[in-house]
């Protein structure tokens, strides 16, 4: 494709340097023993009775050893008397339909062969109640059917909106298990009044539906499991809003100050909502001030799609260019019901298509305004959830020397 000029092609990229980032790093070591100790305090294990059908709902993050929290947990419920079943918890994902949830869990490991219990995708939901504001709650009719009721979700700060509650167990309870229909209602609040909406949410479905417990789930930095904790309902958002600060303060930084081009090898919904996080990367068309320190960046590449996000590649707007690899895995049918849900719909925008990685690069370089070309800042991450090690231009060397949590590594 001739969009570049002769002169835009001719002249060499900087050398890249492999650089280590360097996180605090307290991680669990036995998961199977944590969710154990979890199941035998006597405040969760009484909630289970013998007999008692419970639906664990999961959901479509790409939450590190998902697959193995999920099946110790459906095992404490089977050993507590409880007959477990799977219930899919993620809004508008997978194109918003049970055959399109199912598909994300199969990708997660999480089936009924896997797990040896069914597994359950119904979009039908109840509607539970209104908000104040005028939000209509409802909620899965599967998950509803059940004696008990166990979401099991990581807790993270939110890519869309800031408040003392984020990206949880709450957030799924209202949003997850509201299906597409109740992701839709709870996202006509806005994003200004979303965390408010979220917790009187959250609280109308605690008392309406049979929410015994949840199982929270805070990673580091690495993506290593740091914590995980069975937080009983009565109880469930008040202690999110103390999770939500341990999960802050185990998050990664790009601590790069400056950034010319950053290259981004792979967005998917596996690693954010968003496609990526924006806490991260300082680029969101909804959030107005980030929790964490960002780095400023002039243009952003887009170079791949994660395989486990199966096409909803959400957040490909807010990048400046992309490669015709990425733009031929879309999913268009499921980027855009999630972005019409979310009304993110800038995050569904396609950028500038380049033929390769290369052309990318240099087309980022030539729409960068006054960019120099002999010293040019350019930074290189595999995605937002894997930032231990990246990749930096000669031009960031000084940066990186001088600072204490950053170290060269050899290719």
């Amino acid at each position: 494709m001739p969009i570049l000029l002769p002169e835009d092609t001719d002249f060499p990229l900087p050398k890249m340097h492999k650089v280590k980032q360097i996180f605090p790093r307290q991680s669990l070591g036995d998961l199977e023993l944590a969710v154990r100790e979890q199941f035998e305090k006597s405040r969760i294990r009484e909630k289970i009775k013998p007999g008692a059908s419970v639906a664990v709902a999961v959901g479509s993050r790409g939450i590190q050893n998902l697959k193995l929290i999920v099946k110790s947990v459906l095992d404490c419920i089977a050993a507590a008397g409880g007959r477990p079943f799977i219930v899919a918890a993620m809004g508008s994902h997978g194109g918003g339909t049970g055959h399109g949830q199912l598909g994300l869990l199969a990708g997660y490991g999480i089936s009924e062969s896997s797990m040896g219990v069914p597994v359950v995708a119904e979009m039908d939901v109840t509607r539970l109640g209104r908000t104040s504001l005028g939000t209509n709650v409802y909620f899965d009719r599967a998950a509803m059917r059940a004696d008990l009721i166990v979401p099991v979700n990581r807790v993270k700060i939110h890519t869309d909106f800031s408040a003392d509650l984020q990206s949880g167990l709450c957030k799924m309870l209202v949003v997850g298990l509201g299906n597409h229909v109740g992701c839709t209602a709870m996202h006509e609040a806005g994003f200004d009044a979303f965390g408010e909406t979220l917790r009187e949410a959250a609280e109308i479905v605690l008392r309406k539906a049979p929410i015994g417990f949840g199982v929270a789930v805070v990673e580091n930095a690495y993506e290593e499991t740091a914590l995980i904790e069975a937080v009983p309902g009565e109880e469930l958002v008040a202690r999110e809003k103390e999770l939500l600060k341990i999960s802050l303060a185990n998050m990664p930084t790009l601590m790069l100050p400056e950034i010319d081009v950053l290259v981004v090898q792979e967005i998917g919904k596996n690693i954010s909502g968003a496609g990526f996080d924006p806490n991260i990367l300082g680029k969101s068309g909804t959030l107005k001030t980030f929790a964490l320190p960002v780095p400023r960046i002039g243009r952003m590449v887009l170079n791949d799609v994660s395989e486990k996000s199966l096409g909803n590649a959400l957040g490909i707007g807010a990048f400046d260019v992309t490669t015709r690899r990425a733009f031929d895995r879309l999913d268009l049918e499921a980027i855009y019901a999630n972005a019409i849900a979310s009304k993110c719909t800038d995050d569904a925008k396609i950028p500038i298509i380049a033929d390769d990685e290369n052309q990318a690069l240099r087309v980022a370089i030539k729409i960068l305004s006054g960019a120099d070309r002999e010293n040019l800042k350019i930074a290189k991450i595999k995605n937002t959830l894997e930032l231990e090690t990246i990749e930096v231009s000669n031009a960031l060397l000084p940066h990186v020397k001088a600072h204490d949590r950053l170290a060269l590594a050899a290719f």
